[in-house]
């Protein structure tokens, strides 16, 4: 996004940040507004191709590692939706994570409207609960986006969230990683 627009208010952004819920309720999964194409779906043009290939090399690893699936979408706009069930909706059609340990993360960035989400599946709640998600939203990824640094913003809140899901062994919750579903 040009300079000129890095002096943007995030105050609504902020207000949602304390809302940023981690987790929904199940239902079906709706015809998602993105189409995924991989570990990283920037349809807001937000990423340099550098940093969407690194990006996607750490996703892959954590997965491989961990288990988690974690997906970064940007939007070109939310369609008059709520980011709350966009990012739900994306999350559910998209099949994030495994079926079984409901382990999947999406971090959502919407820059036209000027809000972030992190959607986190039940089954890594008490790895990225929603106080910390909030935090992330806030202390990290809304910063960099006041600033214009839309990439910065993005990666240092992506690397909070695989930092905090790799300080927990997946052992330790009795979750076993299965095979990427995804190609690297």
């Amino acid at each position: 996004m040009p300079a000129a627009r890095s002096g943007f208010s995030w105050i609504a952004l902020l207000a949602f940040a304390g809302l940023a819920a981690c987790g929904a309720p199940e239902a079906k999964a709706p015809r998602p507004a993105l189409v995924l194409t991989g570990r990283i779906v920037d349809e807001a043009d937000l990423l340099p191709p550098t940093l969407e290939a690194k990006l996607t090399t750490v996703l892959a690893a954590l997965e491989q590692d961990q288990g988690p699936q974690f997906v970064i979408a940007t939007t070109r706009n939310l369609q008059g939706r709520r980011i709350e069930d966009y990012s739900i909706d994306l999350a559910r059609a998209w099949g994030i994570g495994s079926a079984q340990r409901h382990d999947g993360v999406v971090l959502l960035v919407a820059p036209r409207e000027r809000k972030v989400r992190i959607e986190v599946g039940t089954g890594l709640e008490k790895r990225l609960p929603d106080e910390f998600c909030a935090k992330v939203i806030r202390e990290t990824i809304v910063p960099a986006l006041q600033r214009g640094d839309f990439p910065g913003g993005i990666e240092r809140g992506a690397g909070a969230l695989i930092e905090q899901m790799r300080r927990t062994p997946v052992a330790s919750l009795g979750l076993f990683p299965q095979r990427p579903r995804m190609a690297a």
